[in-house]
């Protein structure tokens, strides 16, 4: 009897014990495990609880291996230097796109419409098959076309180099090389079919493909109008340019906004514009809200915090810590960054409305301390049931 007595206390002294180390330890409280947590933060730390807000010098280290990670508070003067930083990076892009148009020049492919007058003979060698317009639309209309090692073959003038010059120099060079065979030849160059300089347009657009450039230099709108606009899935604010091996993302509503007209945006030969679908640069909302979501930028491309925790149907008002509002930014890069919002003031909420997250974000809201303790009484209450029934069997 004294046996079972010892066991039954031995059982409630366990539990008594589980409860208290879940009251000091429980799940989703930011703990210390770097090298730095070794010295006593128990002043910062009771300071910060009480403030329901992290405390000045505080890392939030999830595992030993995770890096120490400072949070940025989030105010007035963040917002706007994150705001100026987006327009500079604009700006500096637009200045690379809005450089001197270049020329066109003939390259392979192209077919030229060759005139020498007071001499109809030089028609037929366009071939009487050619003269006729064409049946099917990719074949070349009626000219002499420039081959794929750039040279035209012309009567009497033999086979010129002409692929990187303009109509009025391949002009000048049939006149001489024609002049020593008729007397003071005139000679006049067209396009007659514009095939040898392309760029692309792939993405979120109505037509995408291949645009042939002419001699109107390609602008940014026209090349997103001739592919027949965005559709209803593109993010404005997300247009990748492929130039030289090297991609540039283009904020199109960034750039209108600071007055910059995409018509004097030059696109050269080769460049790839990919417009981005919105799906892709969603943020992830978790935590204490109503319905963690993945919430999706509007056609703008534009999503604000407070946008975020609208889709998500805002933050649980049972459970939420509504001051423990974390953005997570940057996880793949090898630099992420954490913001941090106290969102109890509906002051707050005009910062959260003017806060713009950036695709991949990660917004989370922290349950508050009851909630998880809470929890940590469920997952031990079945251990103590167990372990009380077996005192009672033992008995």
């Amino acid at each position: 009897m004294k046996n079972r007595s010892r066991y039954r206390l031995g059982v409630l002294t366990m539990a008594v014990t589980l409860l208290s180390s879940a009251c000091a330890v429980a799940p989703g409280m930011r703990m210390q495990t770097s090298a730095t947590a070794a010295v006593d933060t128990t002043d910062a730390t009771l300071l910060a609880a009480k403030n329901s807000q992290p405390a000045a010098s505080e890392k939030v280290d999830a595992t030993p291996d995770t890096p120490e990670i400072a949070i940025t508070e989030v105010d007035a003067a963040l917002i706007s230097q994150l705001a100026q930083r987006r327009q500079q990076q604009q700006l500096e892009l637009s200045q690379l796109l809005s450089g001197t148009p270049r020329e066109y020049v003939v390259g392979a492919g192209d077919v030229l419409q060759i005139v020498v007058w007071d001499h109809p003979e030089f028609a037929a060698a366009l071939g009487s098959s050619q003269i006729q317009s064409s049946a099917r639309p990719g074949d070349p209309l009626a000219g002499f076309i420039v081959d794929q090692n750039g040279s035209l073959t012309f009567p009497y003038a033999g086979t010129l180099q002409v692929a990187g010059l303009r109509t009025d120099e391949i002009q000048q060079r049939l006149s001489l090389a024609l002049g020593k065979y008729f007397v003071k030849p005139q000679v006049t160059v067209r396009m007659a079919s514009y095939r040898a300089h392309q760029v692309y347009v792939d993405g979120e657009v109505h037509s995408p493909g291949a645009l042939s450039v002419n001699d109107v230099p390609m602008t940014l709108y026209e090349a997103l109008s001739r592919a027949g606009g965005f559709s209803e899935t593109a993010d404005q604010s997300d247009l990748v340019l492929v130039r030289g091996g090297q991609s540039h993302r283009v904020n199109l509503t960034q750039l209108l906004a600071q007055g910059v007209s995409p018509s004097r945006l030059f696109l050269n030969t080769g460049d790839v514009l990919r417009v981005m679908p919105r799906d892709e640069n969603g943020v992830y909302v978790m935590g204490e809200v109503n319905k963690p979501v993945s919430a999706v930028p509007r056609r703008t491309g534009v999503i604000t915090l407070a946008d975020a925790l609208s889709q998500a149907g805002s933050v649980n008002a049972s459970t939420a810590d509504a001051a423990q509002m974390f953005v997570i930014r940057g996880s793949l890069t090898g630099t992420p960054e954490v913001f941090h919002l106290d969102g109890r003031s509906p002051v707050a909420m005009l910062l959260a409305k003017d806060f713009e997250l950036q695709p991949k974000d990660v917004v989370y809201v922290d349950g508050s301390g009851l909630v998880r303790f809470n929890r940590v009484l469920t997952l031990l209450m079945p251990l103590i049931s167990s372990g009380l029934t077996a005192g009672v069997i033992a008995k």
